[in-house]
């Protein structure tokens, strides 16, 4: 049962850190809401349920094939811990002046669809991280599937629609210190888990 909890506490986290980052569709998550209210902010924020099943259907289609080499999966943490400390450490450096906001018509849930499916996150995410997990999670129990799956996307979703009902009762919160402290304590937590990730490579390989 504690295993399958863990899950339930990556997956959260992970969504979470993934959710308050700078990044194409926060961008447009802020800058539908600034325009034209918290309604169509909202559905910016939700448009990774409908892109990402394809993107991760696909990535295990391909994992499903190295999943019996060690060496692929050792290789993969290793990508996996690279976006995590490279993600990590580009929080950590995040300033005000570097969070901005493109103003363009209404359409909110086509345009967050459209960024979502152009962003190479999700991409690099599901294959180094998420499908790595996913098939560890398998091997422990169905549910850690399932609550890894539904934690990283509560924390996901919700983490930007909580941003986009704070943009819209205040409109200086996305300026605000409070902000990037969060991005800031995230980013370290993010190093970490890259360094867990580092050790999953290294026992992948034989290291050590």
């Amino acid at each position: 049962m504690l295993d399958i909890i863990e899950f339930l506490a990556l997956g959260s986290f992970l969504g979470l850190a993934a959710g308050m980052s700078p990044g194409p569709l926060l961008a447009v998550t802020i800058s539908e809401t600034l325009q034209h209210g918290k309604w169509e902010g909202i559905k910016v924020a939700v448009s990774p349920l409908i892109t990402d099943l394809p993107i991760i259907l696909a990535v295990l289609f391909v994992l499903s094939h190295l999943t019996n080499s060690t060496f692929f999966i050792g290789v993969i943490a290793f990508f996996g811990a690279s976006y995590l400390i490279y993600s990590g450490i580009e929080s950590l450096k995040i300033k005000k002046d570097n969070v901005e906001l493109n103003l363009e018509k209404k359409d909110s849930l086509k345009k967050g669809v459209i960024v979502n499916f152009g962003n190479p996150h999700p991409y690099v995410f599901w294959l180094s991280i998420g499908g790595p997990i996913i098939y560890k999670s398998f091997s422990t129990h169905v549910w850690a599937t399932i609550l890894f799956i539904t934690g990283f996307y509560i924390f996901l979703v919700g983490s930007k629609v909580i941003v986009a009902l704070i943009v819209d009762k205040s409109k200086y919160f996305i300026n605000s210190k409070y902000y990037f402290s969060i991005i800031r304590v995230l980013g370290i937590a993010q190093i970490v888990f890259g360094l867990t990730f580092i050790k999953v490579g290294l026992d992948s390989l034989n290291i050590i």
